[in-house]
Order: C-alpha cells, then structure tokens, then sequence
C-alpha cells in the first residue's frame, strides 16, 4: 500500500513541475522513480523532506528571474531539471532510504539530513547570493569575481544556504514527529545546519578549484557551460569529469558527514 501511495504522490508531484516547466520529460520520469522509493521503502519523514527541497528550491528559482537571466547563461545546465540533476540532487537520499528499509538506523536518517541540506543550501546560496549587491568573492583566495561565477561566495549567499540547511533540519523533526518516530529537534536543526554550510562551502571549494569550467571566446569570462554569447566554448580549467552534476554528489557526502559528526556531540 505504501508504494501506492508513493507512486501516486510521486506523479502527481513531478507531472505538476513538468507542467510548470520545472522538470524535463527525463527529470519528472526520475522524480517519479524517486519520489515512489522515497515513501515506497520510507514514509512521510523521506518523502516530505524531499519535496521540501525540491518546492522550496523551485519558488526561488522563479524569484527574481529576469534579473538572473544573464547568470544562468554561465551554467552547465539551467531551466528545466533533468534526470542527471534530479539524481545528483536526491540520488544519495535514495540510496540511503533504501538502506536504511533494510537495516533502519539513525544514522541513515541524519545522512539525509544532511545531504539534503546541502543541496538545499547550495540552491538557495545561488538563487538568493545571485542577487547581492555586492560582488561575490572566491572562496580560495578572497578575490572579487563576477556574479554567479563558480567558486564565489558572498554573505547574502552564505545566509541563505544557513536558512537553507535549517530549514531542512527543521522540517525533518517535525516530519518524524508526524511519522511516529521519536522527536529529535534540536539534533535535526543541528544536523541540518551544519550539513548545509559543510556541503554548500565544499560545492564552493570544488567550483573554484576542480570543477571543469569552459572559456568563452568572445567575452573571455570562464563559464560551466559548452556554449556562451552564442559560440561554442573552449577547455579553461579543472578535472573533465567534473561537472556540476559530480560537484553536487561530492559535496552532498561532505554535508552527510558533517551532519553525522554534529549528532554525535548530542
């Protein structure tokens, strides 16, 4: 029954976001598939923390879009999520669903936390930073670089990956409450914040130094996509296959971590 359910929550979900144009035909089939496991293997703890994620990341996606037009330009893959973002971001969370329907454990539980707080976060540093006022700055050497850049920070972004992560924290107490397991609250916000900075930080320290990054031959700047000003872009810097979909699976395993070591200190 509870896969079912899962199943039928999952369409009505990802049919909504690839009619909204959130999700590629790719990306809703994979959101279907994900979101079935999600509440199939788990229940309403998983399942609803992971469309907090995605709900809350798509509203930002759309606050303030003609001013971010330029921006996403720049990016690998922007617009319409398909099945390679929607598994780098909810992939990890799956597996770990999974696991832990086969041997259930805390420890599971605040991996996920974690991993979706960093994805969370990061989301919410590029959607919400992207809009600073005040040049973002490379989290490797302090340098100012122009927005939306890889590897920048700035502390708009910075707070809004911190309200990320703690919304995610947040939300996972109260959906284990609702779940019929063990309030755990402040351990959870703890979790989901530390996990959000960590993964979000690592996303950063990654852009700016292994990611690959493409240079555009007519306005010179080094962006993640293969084309730019309407040209095909050349080899700049960083590992080929480090893209942003790998950047974001890495870091999300740095949040887990993070978010595991802070629970021990409870």
């Amino acid at each position: 029954m509870d896969w079912l359910i899962g199943a039928a929550g999952a369409f009505a979900a990802s049919g909504s976001a690839y009619r909204k144009r959130s999700l590629s035909l790719s990306g809703a089939a994979a959101a279907f598939v994900m979101g079935t496991v999600y509440y199939g293997a788990g229940n309403l703890f998983w399942f609803g923390t992971l469309l907090l994620f995605f709900i809350t990341s798509t509203m930002l996606s759309r606050y303030k879009q003609e001013r971010k037009k330029d921006l996403e330009a720049a990016y690998d893959k922007t617009g319409r999520r398909d099945a390679g973002q929607v598994f780098a971001n909810g992939g990890i969370g799956m597996l770990l669903c999974l696991v832990n329907a086969w041997y259930p454990s805390d420890i599971w539980r605040l991996l996920f936390i974690g991993v979706m707080a960093t994805v969370t976060a990061d989301t919410w540093a590029t959607e919400i930073g992207s809009l600073s006022r005040k040049a973002p700055r490379s989290i490797l050497n302090g340098q100012v670089l122009s927005p939306g850049a890889s590897g920048g920070v700035s502390w708009l972004g910075s707070g809004a990956a911190a309200a990320g992560g703690l919304i995610i924290g947040t939300g996972a107490g109260l959906l284990a409450y609702v779940s019929g397991q063990e309030p755990q609250y402040l351990m959870y916000i703890a979790a989901g914040l530390s996990g959000g900075l960590v993964g979000a930080f690592s996303d950063s320290l990654l852009g700016a130094s292994l990611q690959r990054m493409q240079r555009c031959s007519i306005c010179g700047r080094s962006v993640e996509a293969a084309s730019h000003c309407g040209s095909p872009t050349a080899a700049d810097r960083g590992l080929r296959w480090m893209n942003n979909d790998m950047v974001n699976l890495i870091s999300s395993l740095a949040g887990g971590g993070a978010a595991l070591l802070m629970a021990f200190m409870f």
